[in-house]
């Protein structure tokens, strides 16, 4: 019985998508879609600023520690929500996905708003996270496959930066929500994450306008009806006058991959990118989650600022955060993702053990602490996005989501699982050198990060996205950049 290879064909779509200028039609893909980093900056805004509300609810009355589990209760179900979704998405299409991850999502945050004791609580954090961390895989993979190459550095920074605009968003809703005179204290609270419900509604009928990839549909048998959008896309944007003319490639057509031939590609064909992936992510998500699910408590507690107040101090954090990738991700395009993405790193893990330092030794107070978080996070904002940048465009197209997803969960599982439980533990046990050690374990991850960047990270700015991982269905063997 002889074995008949699938037939192939030859499309040009990767190159004529490339070759477009951003338009009105690549804004509405970024924002209906980017709006992710949003809500998932709300989300873990109110957990982290809600966090003093929690224990002097009536209903919940959390313990500190019990404010870090349920914190690690929303990352577990982060990883499970992307392992899951991010499989689907690589198997039925980004854009099936859109509406079941933001339901999900929908539904969690709805029920952390009716929850009654801990157990029901981080239950449907749980089912929160869950969402979030699907709609990362499918979202990531899509907003770079429209982006064209010259752009996507920047772009898709900026994007993941979007997180800290959801941040202050949720800084001033506690704020007003917590205020006493206001709400009482069990009101005031589930108003927050209601209101994350009617964000999460009207995103919903964004997306509407979004097509499917059409570089996912050429490597799952639907290359028709990816002409047929791309086409739309044209007639809408304008192919430039100076456009070069668009390359083709040859695929073969298949419609999906088997698991073990996206295994055998991530962990045999792109070892080295697999472990510069879980080295960023592992970093940046102990550095943040450990801080940002937290940094309430150590206001509280440490600093005696009122629990109606803490969101105030977000302020400067979260504009520092966004401020980074907003001016450094034009580097990334031009000065290249390597320098860039080991710089940010390195430096950041400076600026961490710094502060941590400067805390131990009780030279900080609570506004200087807030503003030496806002200069640390000006830089390890533009590395944390840099990380997923990285693990989103050096995999083969039909492994994308999936590389994202097991990326994200496997960086948060070793780095941000840990990192809310152990630092709710620290601040509970009121030890300024606790914590500061925390603080230097987290630097010390950064650090270590910058150089394996340095060592194995992938020259991909303005290439596109087919020349740092060709596709499977190309039938090519795989060569790693160095």
């Amino acid at each position: 019985m002889s074995f008949e290879p699938p037939p192939t064909f030859i499309t040009d779509v990767p190159a004529r998508l490339d070759r477009l200028r951003w338009r009105a039609f690549h804004w509405r893909v970024a924002f209906a879609l980017g709006i992710t980093w949003v809500l998932d900056g709300l989300e873990v805004t109110l957990a982290g600023t809600l966090g003093s509300a929690l224990r002097t609810s009536p209903a919940l009355h959390l313990g500190d520690t019990e404010v870090g589990y349920s914190a690690s209760a929303y990352l577990l179900g982060a990883v499970a929500g992307a392992i899951l979704f991010g499989h689907l998405a690589d198997r039925f299409g980004r854009r099936r996905l859109y509406t079941v991850t933001l339901l999900v999502y929908l539904v969690g945050t709805a029920g952390s708003a009716l929850s009654w004791d801990f157990a029901s609580y981080a239950f449907w954090r749980m089912v929160t996270g869950a969402g979030i961390g699907g709609e990362y895989s499918a979202i990531n993979s899509a907003i770079q496959e429209f982006t064209p190459p010259y752009l996507r550095g920047r772009i898709d920074l900026v994007i993941n930066g979007s997180f800290w605009l959801g941040a202050l968003m949720g800084g001033v809703l506690a704020s007003i929500l917590l205020a006493p005179e206001r709400f009482p204290v069990d009101v005031g609270w589930r108003l927050a994450f209601g209101l994350g419900v009617l964000l999460g509604a009207g995103v919903l009928l964004l997306r509407r306008y979004v097509p499917e990839s059409p570089r996912w549909l050429i490597t799952h048998g639907s290359p028709a009806e990816a002409e047929r959008i791309v086409s739309a896309i044209e007639a809408e944007v304008g192919v430039p006058a100076d456009a070069p003319p668009a390359t083709t490639l040859s695929l073969h057509a298949a419609r999906h991959s088997s698991l073990a031939a996206v295994a055998r590609s991530l962990a045999v064909h792109y070892r080295r990118r697999a472990i510069l992936g879980i080295v960023l992510m592992a970093a940046q998500a102990f550095c943040y989650n450990a801080i940002f699910f937290t940094y309430a408590l150590v206001l509280t507690d440490f600093y005696g600022i009122p629990a109606e107040q803490a969101g105030w101090y977000l302020f400067p954090i979260a504009l520092g955060n966004f401020a980074g990738p907003l001016l450094l991700g034009r580097l990334f395009d031009t000065v290249g993702r390597k320098p860039m993405i080991a710089g940010t790193y390195v430096v950041a893990g400076l600026l961490l053990a710094t502060t941590g330092l400067l805390f131990r030794a009780g030279m900080l107070d609570a506004a200087t602490q807030a503003a030496a978080w806002s200069i640390t996070f000006f830089v390890a904002s533009a590395a944390a996005s840099a990380a997923y940048l990285t693990v989103g465009e050096c995999f083969p197209l039909e492994t994308r989501a999936l590389a994202i997803a097991l990326f994200y969960a496997l960086g948060t599982f070793v780095g941000g699982l840990a990192g809310p439980a152990l630092f709710g533990g620290l601040i509970a046990s009121g030890s300024r050198s606790g914590v500061a050690m925390g603080y230097l374990v987290g630097a010390a991850l950064m650090i270590v990060a910058g150089v394996v960047e340095w060592a194995v990270g992938v020259p991909a700015e303005r290439c596109s996205l087919e020349s740092i991982a060709a596709p499977l269905a190309a039938g090519k063997d795989p060569i790693e950049l160095a």
